[in-house]
C-alpha cells in the first residue's frame, strides 16, 4: 500500500455536489492498493500513520502525531497512485489492485486508525471525488509499506 499524507488546516471530499467526509486539523490520506498487499500491510501503516510525528511542538520541530495533536483523518481511496507513466503517454493502471482486493484493504486500514481512537472520515470508494485541502506547511510525505 502506498499513501500520500498532506497534513492540514482542513480537507473534504465532495461527490456529486455532496460532502460525504470533512475533517478541521489533522491528516488528509490518499491511500492505493497493490496486487501484493495484505491486512499486515494494511495494519503496519495504520500504526505508522496514528505515530507519525508532523505536527509541531512548542520548539516548533515536527514531534507530535495527530494522535498527540488530538488530530482528524480524512482517508481517500486512489488507485491512481499505483500508476506507471514510464512508456508512453498514457498512465497504466495494472499494478493497482482490483476493487475486489483494493475495498476491503482500504476498510481494514480505515477500521485499524479508528481503533487507535482517530476521527476517521473517508471518501467513496471507486467514485469520482473532488477532494479540498488547505495544506498546512506545506507538508506532503509518501509513506509505503513495501518500504518497511
Amino acid at each position: 500500500m502506498k499513501i500520500v499524507v498532506q497534513r492540514c488546516k482542513s480537507a473534504s471530499v465532495t461527490v456529486e455536489g455532496e460532502t460525504v467526509g470533512a475533517i478541521g486539523a489533522g491528516l488528509l490520506l490518499l491511500v492505493g492498493v497493490t496486487h501484493e498487499d495484505t491486512e499486515k500491510d494494511a495494519g503496519w501503516l495504520a500504526d505508522k500513520l496514528a505515530g507519525l510525528r508532523v505536527f509541531e511542538d512548542e520548539r516548533g520541530k515536527m514531534n507530535l502525531s495527530v494522535t498527540d495533536v488530538g488530530g482528524e483523518v480524512l482517508s481517500v481511496s486512489q488507485f491512481t497512485l499505483y500508476g506507471d507513466c514510464g512508456s508512453g503517454k498514457r498512465p497504466s493502471f495494472t499494478a493497482a489492485a482490483r476493487p475486489e482486493l483494493a475495498e476491503p484493504l482500504y476498510e481494514t486500514f480505515n477500521a485499524r486508525l479508528r481503533a487507535k481512537g482517530l476521527r476517521v472520515e473517508t471518501g467513496r470508494f471507486g467514485a469520482m471525488m473532488e477532494v479540498s485541502l488547505v495544506n498546512e506547511g506545506p507538508v506532503t510525505l509518501i509513506v509505503d509499506s513495501r518500504e518497511k
